[in-house]
């Protein structure tokens, strides 16, 4: 679990294929690894892996066909900015919100515009997660924590202010960049219980009606 405040961002040093899938060498820059064991999970761009080999500002990483082909790391290039951000600790400060990880889709940017000092960035996402998005809602962008400003259909916006895109890799992403998304799991879970989906699942409970009234819904 992470929290999606990026810790450093770091480079793809090497990519490998081993034995029919995929092995990333990830230096990790000022990325505390002191505590960090193989087998603890460090998120890259979001999504959550497994360190299977740790050295001097480096850790190694393998990479499932699943992952690399649902994720942007199919696109991982030596000397690509990552965002980088270790496992969640029970003393950790709650800075955005919980992420798992799990990447859900790929979005792609088509519209940067000057806010302010800040930077708005429009993404299309997949249809599919379109109905995960709300505005002032929280989504995950290649593992940083964002609020939705607007959404319209499955293109929405988040406002970037000058410390997130100095201290990430989205300093790095023009139009046309593909990113990793995750959408809040509150919405997935939500989603579960209204539409009953397991089929030995008891009738919830749960309505457009309650949520409405306990002050959930708009």
């Amino acid at each position: 679990m992470f929290t999606g405040i990026i810790l450093a961002v770091g480079h793809i040093a090497a990519v490998e294929q081993v034995s029919g899938d995929y092995r990333l060498k990830i230096a990790t820059a000022s990325l505390p690894l002191d505590g960090v064991k193989l087998g603890d999970s460090i998120a890259v761009n979001g999504v959550c892996l497994t360190a299977v080999e740790l050295g001097v500002q480096y850790f190694c990483a393998d990479v499932s066909n699943e992952t690399w082909s649902r994720t942007t790391l199919a696109s991982a290039h030596s000397g690509a900015l990552v965002n980088l951000e270790l496992a969640l600790m029970p003393s950790s400060r709650m800075g955005g919100h919980f992420v798992s990880g799990h990447v859900d889709g790929v979005g792609t940017i088509i519209k940067q515009d000057s806010d302010g000092r800040s930077i708005r960035f429009i993404i299309q996402a997949p249809d599919a997660l379109a109905k995960y998005i709300a505005e002032k809602g929280s989504i995950c962008i290649d593992g940083i924590s964002l609020t939705v400003n607007e959404v319209k259909g499955a293109r929405f916006g988040v406002n970037i202010v000058p410390h997130t895109l100095h201290e990430t890799a989205l300093k790095s992403l023009g139009l046309g960049a593909s990113v990793n998304l995750e959408v809040d799991l509150l919405a997935r879970y939500l989603e579960r219980l209204l539409t009953n989906a397991a089929p030995d699942m008891e009738k919830s409970h749960v309505t457009h009606e309650l949520l409405h009234t306990s002050g959930f819904l708009n």
